[in-house]
């Protein structure tokens, strides 16, 4: 697994380096795992550059889950409007800030089977706090980790839930913090849906899709 982040890291930066992910510059930001886990409700089906967007301006406006506990469901809408299914993400992060501050007394909790239980907070989410706002080993797979893992021929698998549990039994814990950020970024910027750039890749040796694609 080494070799295979430290080749995907290693190809992005011969091509172009390429932007951080929403979360990372969250976590970068040194933002609090709040911000984290609302931004990652907000992140799905959402370009990273929108994420960011939505998430800054709302926490200018809301500090805590106090605050946005407290928010009208229209103020919240025009905040994130640049992003997908707002109206529905604008209910669910307002609920999901009262349980934090209710329940939680303001701070989000930091493991799987708790995170889990909050609205709209799945397996891909609480892994997503997990290693962006607690650094805990976890592997958040999502359409990008879900399509590069079954590319490389490390799973073959049929959803990322099957995706996640084969990557725990195979891959050292000690590499999980990173797969889903450099998968992320692999799959935005080289291992694409469609027309991936295997010509530049630098891991593609030991790819099952590129040996059959090229198979003679």
């Amino acid at each position: 697994m080494e070799k295979i982040l430290r080749g995907m890291t290693d190809t992005m930066n011969s091509v172009k380096p390429p932007r951080i992910t929403a979360l990372q510059d969250l976590h970068d930001a040194e933002t609090g795992p709040f911000s984290i886990l609302i931004g990652t409700i907000l992140s799905a089906r959402t370009k990273d550059e929108a994420t960011t967007k939505a998430v800054k301006a709302l926490f200018l406006k809301y500090k805590n889950p106090k605050e946005l506990a407290k928010a009208k469901i229209k103020d919240v809408e025009k905040i994130i409007k640049s992003i997908g299914f707002y109206h529905v993400k604008s209910k669910r992060i307002i609920e999901v800030a009262k349980i934090i501050d209710k329940k939680y007394k303001g701070k989000v909790p930091d493991d799987l089977d708790t995170l889990v239980q909050l609205p709209g907070v799945g397996r891909k989410t609480a892994n997503c706090v997990l290693v962006y706002a607690f650094e805990k080993p976890a592997i958040p797979v999502d359409i990008h980790v879900h399509r590069i893992s079954n590319r490389l021929g490390l799973v073959d698998t049929k959803n990322p839930e099957e995706t996640e549990q084969e990557l725990m039994k195979k891959i050292q814990k000690k590499y999980w913090i990173d797969i889903n950020d450099t998968f992320v970024m692999y799959g935005q910027n080289i291992c694409k849906p469609i027309s991936p750039m295997c010509n530049v890749c630098k891991i593609k040796k030991s790819c099952k899709y590129y040996k059959t694609k090229n198979a003679s």
